[in-house]
C-alpha cells in the first residue's frame, strides 16, 4: 500500500511540473512503483533523483535550445522515453525482488546513473555550445546531433552520473564502495549511447529510445562485470 500511495504521489506531481506528459506520468509511476516494490524507498529514492536531474537540465538554456529545434516539449518527456530510461533500472529492481542478491542493485544504480548522465550531457551541451564533435570521428557537428559530444555536456555528464551514484549510496542502495562502480559504468554506459547515437541513431537504424534502452543495459552489465572481477 505504501509503495502504491507514494507512487502515485511522485506521478501526480511530475506531471503537475511538466516533468512528463499525461502518459509518461502513468509509465513513470508503473516504474516507480515495480522499484518500490522490489527494492525498496532507496530505489525510489535513486529514481527521483534522475527526474530531479532531468528537470533542471532540461530547463537550462531551453529558449536556446528551442532556437536549436533540441528542446523537450513543455509537456513533458512522454511515455516511451520514461520507459526507455527506467525499464533496465526497474528490471534490475524485479530481479533483486527475486534472488535478493545486491548485485542487481548496484547494476539498477549504474542504469539509473547513465540515464541522468546522458540526459545531463545532452541538454547541458546543447544548452552551452553551438558545436559538438562526433564521437567516433571527432569532426564537428551542431550542437544536438545525435552522437556529438561537447566537453561541457561530456563533464555535465561525469557529474550527474556520480551525483545518482552518491544518492545511491546515501538511501542504502549500494554501499559506499560500489559508488565508482556504478558511476564509472553510468558515465562508460553514456558514451557508448553517444557511438550508437553516431553510428546507428543517425543513419535511422535505431530511434533514439532504442539506443536509451541499449545506454542503460550497458551500463548495468558494465557495472555487473566489474563487480564480480572487483567485489
Amino acid at each position: 500500500m505504501q509503495a502504491a500511495v507514494v507512487t502515485l504521489v511522485f506521478a501526480v506531481v511530475a506531471r503537475f511540473v511538466n516533468g512528463v506528459t499525461t502518459r509518461g506520468a502513468l509509465a513513470g509511476g508503473l516504474i516507480a512503483f515495480a522499484m518500490y516494490a522490489g527494492a525498496g524507498p532507496g530505489a525510489f529514492g535513486a529514481l527521483v533523483s534522475v527526474f530531479v536531474i532531468a528537470i533542471v537540465t532540461t530547463r537550462i538554456g531551453y529558449s536556446r535550445k528551442q532556437k536549436l529545434g533540441a528542446a523537450e516539449g513543455r509537456a513533458g518527456r512522454s511515455a516511451s522515453q520514461i520507459v526507455a530510461n527506467t525499464a533496465v533500472a526497474a528490471l534490475t529492481c524485479i530481479l533483486f525482488a527475486l534472488w535478493r542478491n545486491s548485485i542487481f542493485l548496484l547494476a539498477g544504480a549504474a542504469a539509473l546513473a547513465e540515464a541522468a548522465a546522458d540526459t545531463a550531457s545532452s541538454e547541458i551541451g546543447e544548452a552551452v555550445s553551438e558545436r559538438a564533435r562526433l564521437i567516433t570521428t571527432f569532426q564537428y557537428v551542431a550542437a544536438g546531433t545525435d552522437g556529438g559530444i561537447t566537453v561541457s555536456g561530456t563533464f555535465a555528464g561525469a557529474i550527474a552520473a556520480i551525483a545518482v551514484a552518491a544518492w545511491c549510496v546515501l538511501v542504502r542502495l549500494i554501499s559506499g564502495p560500489a559508488l565508482w562502480l556504478a558511476a564509472g559504468a553510468g558515465f562508460f554506459g553514456m558514451l557508448l549511447d553517444s557511438v550508437l547515437g553516431a553510428v546507428l541513431e543517425r543513419r535511422r537504424m535505431l530511434n533514439n529510445d532504442a539506443v536509451n534502452v541499449l545506454g542503460t543495459l550497458s551500463a548495468a552489465l558494465i557495472a555487473l562485470l566489474l563487480a564480480r572481477m572487483l567485489l
